[in-house]
Order: C-alpha cells, then structure tokens, then sequence
C-alpha cells in the first residue's frame, strides 16, 4: 500500500546521524493518498504519490 502505483514511489532507508555522529535507522515514507482515478472512463480507487497528483499525471473522478 505505501507505493504509488503510477510512478513505484515507495519507502526509502538510510541512517539518521545525531549531533555526536550516532547512527540509526531511518526509513522516510512517500506521501501517498487513495484517490479516485479516472481510468479508461472509470473510476477506480488508486494509491497515488501527492507529486503525480501535483502534476498532473492522474485526473480524479
């Protein structure tokens, strides 16, 4: 569910650094909405990125 299925925008990982230099795991989350689209004449509920919404990839029902 937390993957757009327009463009595959997903969950990314990486190290949060402290001010003494510790490092931990960090995971940062696409802001991912369910929306409903407009495929083909229909509309179908989807999981889309705020990003292709911004842009203009998807049209809402």
């Amino acid at each position: 569910m937390a993957k757009c299925e327009i463009c595959g925008k997903g969950v990314h990982f990486g190290n949060a650094v402290s001010h003494s230099h510790r490092r931990s795991n960090k995971m940062w989350k696409a802001n991912i909405k369910s929306v409903k689209v407009n495929v083909s004449g229909n509309a179908k509920k989807m999981h889309v990125c705020t990003s292709c919404l911004k842009s203009g990839l998807v049209e809402r029902a």
